[in-house]
């Protein structure tokens, strides 16, 4: 299946970096961008266990938020000040995700996580990449059948 057209858009401009540090410093350029979800989303710290993204050792949280168009705006926290992956991950989830067809959130699969940051992606880094897009499905699935209730 193919990815969200923003992320193979993305995965394309990735693809000019022949060198695979020149690919890490645009990652790392994505993780810079990284803002925390604002307090009115997420509330106070400590945030809940059920926000965070299983399995990510950077304590990730996700909140899905339903906009009033019928689509969804992604917002994170990362804990770990070194979380730079998952910042990252963060921004392009967002970016490529956040307004869009819900479905594309739903339906995204894990294999975005190695064409984004490569088959040498640590095992355990590459497991809390795939729980933020697990959490990011399963809030999105909950938030549209809620909205398709009568």
């Amino acid at each position: 299946m193919p990815f969200p057209p923003k992320i193979e858009q993305l995965l394309e401009e990735l693809d000019f970096f022949d060198d695979r540090m020149e690919r890490y410093q645009a990652l790392i350029e994505f993780a810079d961008r990284f803002q925390e979800a604002p307090a009115s989303i997420s509330g106070p710290r400590p945030f809940p266990e059920s926000q965070r993204a299983p399995r990510c050792d950077s304590e990730a949280y996700v909140w899905t938020e339903a906009l009033a168009d019928g689509k969804f705006k992604y917002h994170f926290a990362v804990e770990n000040p070194q979380g730079i992956s998952a910042k990252a991950m963060a921004v392009i989830l967002d970016e490529c995700l956040s307004g869009e067809d819900p479905e594309l959130a739903v339906n995204l699969s894990h294999d975005v996580v190695f064409s984004i940051f490569g088959k040498e992606i640590s095992m355990g880094k590459g497991q809390g990449l795939m729980g933020m897009i697990d959490l990011v499905r399963i809030q999105t699935r909950r938030l549209l059948e809620v909205s398709r209730v009568p």
